[in-house]
């Protein structure tokens, strides 16, 4: 939703005498702009609120109930907008002074706006608030505040601008993501740094996007310097992914080229599921963000789903953009118990993110991997949440081989030199992380003989190994046999 649906959005409630609004957002300046303008269109008066306003000695809670007590005893048609309210609400007398407020706004002129950047609501009032959320500014928003740096600048005799209309394309596509307060400082910082803002500063935004994203703690920027060339074998993938390589370009836009939604990648443990995911980033030419599901979930109630919904919409914020989500089964473990265990809240989760893989209008592109299928929910696997679902399996005979030779290479020697084929024969059975495992242990052992490693290094190890293959043979023979009609082979 843009900012300006959100105005509008907010205007209809307002008239259709919603009682209490919980404006989800960190920009505070900026939802009180909007409600500001809002009331000035409805003709209504708008009373600011916030616990450092009166008596400084007085108890917290007590200021909330006392602002809560006078926005029902006021006779004005106006609306009431209170920041940080979440410290105060889940307390028993700010929650039900909530409710008689509700009751009472609701038949009256009059609107509570609550404000704040996370999201806590008692159970007792969940059907008197209405949530909407502020979305990150869109590009104009961030145009504009790139003008209003490059004016500054062109008014000072010590700042000067050397950027062309794709520079500025760059700088607005690196700027998103960013609130308006974010973008502005770093606008600033870009100026003031060299005296000179030019396409070099693209890097520096960036970087400080990469802190600020840091933050949400959910969503990690990913650094990705993987490519295709060090994923052994996976050929069915890798052509799959190249087919695709400009499906963000405006050229493919023209053509009629919908947005790819997502790549499901299932199979054996440590057979390159991760490795391809990163690397489709670098084919592709994307940033890769990663969401970690773990920190979704949250105590508090609401919380969580305040969790998903604020990473999504960074993601979109950023599009065009990878989604990676390793283990995603372990993320929705527990959904048909969820009523029981959780209040329904990973459900609650998980419903949110299929209705925006099946729904998303912004290019995400989902790259999910898993291990085990008994844990993945069915409805994940359904037609239209993803493009395709690749089931990888352990290496074969030449995958094998060349996997040999690309961790061989990438530690600095020439594969030539070693006895690949024995190598290749013995790793029967192993997945790739292991035959890496193998290498590097018989690093180790070279290493501490003051000696170079050789292949009988390699084959020591694998001789000492047992793979998962052996370990987890029932599991592993199940997951085969199950994706034999429902995947398609990575090779």
């Amino acid at each position: 939703m843009k900012a300006q649906d959100v105005m509008e959005e907010f205007k209809l409630l307002v008239r259709s005498r919603f009682p209490v609004i919980y404006l989800l957002t960190h920009e505070e300046d900026r939802a009180e702009k909007l409600v500001s303008s809002a009331a000035t269109e409805l003709n209504k008066k708008i009373i600011t609120w916030a616990v450092t306003s009166g008596d400084a000695s007085a108890p917290p809670q007590k200021k909330a109930v006392d602002a809560l007590d006078a926005a029902m005893a006021s006779s004005e048609s106006a609306i009431f907008f209170y920041k940080d309210f979440h410290h105060y609400i889940e307390t028993d007398v700010v929650a039900r002074k909530l409710r008689d407020l509700a009751r009472d706004f609701a038949k009256s002129q009059k609107t509570l706006v609550l404000v704040s950047p996370t999201l806590k609501i008692p159970v007792e009032t969940e059907k008197d608030i209405t949530i909407l959320d502020l979305p990150l500014p869109g590009r104009e928003e961030i145009r504009a505040v790139l003008d209003d740096a490059l004016a500054f600048a062109a008014k000072s005799p010590k700042l000067s601008v050397a950027l062309s209309e794709n520079d500025k394309d760059a700088v607005i596509n690196a700027a998103l993501g960013l609130t308006i307060s974010e973008a502005r400082r770093i606008f600033s910082k870009c100026l003031l740094t060299d005296q000179v803002f030019d396409s070099r500063d693209i890097g520096m935004i960036l970087f400080e996007k990469k802190q600020i994203i840091r933050k949400s703690g959910s969503l990690e920027y990913f650094e990705s310097n993987e490519t295709l060339s060090g994923v052994g074998g996976l050929s069915n993938l890798k052509k799959w992914m190249a087919s695709r390589k400009g499906v963000f370009t405006q050229k493919a836009i023209d053509y009629g080229l919908p947005s790819p939604k997502g790549l499901l990648l299932l199979g054996v443990q440590g057979c390159g599921k991760s490795l391809a995911a990163k690397s489709v980033a670098n084919l592709w030419g994307q940033p890769l963000l990663r969401l970690d599901m773990g920190r979704i979930f949250s105590s508090y109630i609401g919380s969580s789903e305040e969790n998903i919904r604020r990473a999504i919409a960074t993601a979109e914020s950023l599009a065009p953009v990878i989604l990676w989500i390793d283990e995603i089964e372990k993320g929705f473990s527990g959904i048909k118990s969820s009523g029981a265990t959780d209040a329904g809240v990973t459900a609650r989760i998980f419903g949110t993110f299929l209705t925006w893989m099946q729904e998303k209008k912004h290019p995400v592109f989902v790259v999910a991997t898993a291990n085990s299928i008994s844990d993945l929910p069915p409805e994940l696997l359904r037609k239209g949440r993803f493009d395709e679902i690749f089931f990888i399996d352990l290496p074969s005979e030449a995958e094998r081989r060349e996997i040999f030779r690309i961790h061989i290479a990438k530690r600095g020697r020439k594969p030539d030199s070693y006895d690949i084929a024995d190598m290749t024969a013995l790793a029967d059975g192993f997945s790739g992380a292991e035959i890496e495992m193998a290498v590097v242990e018989a690093m180790h052992t070279a290493f501490g003989e003051t000696r170079d490693f050789n292949s009988a290094d390699v084959m020591s190890a694998l001789r000492g190994s047992v793979p998962l293959s052996r370990t987890m043979a029932e599991e592993i023979g199940y997951l085969r046999e199950w994706a034999k009609e429902r995947t398609r082979p990575a090779t």
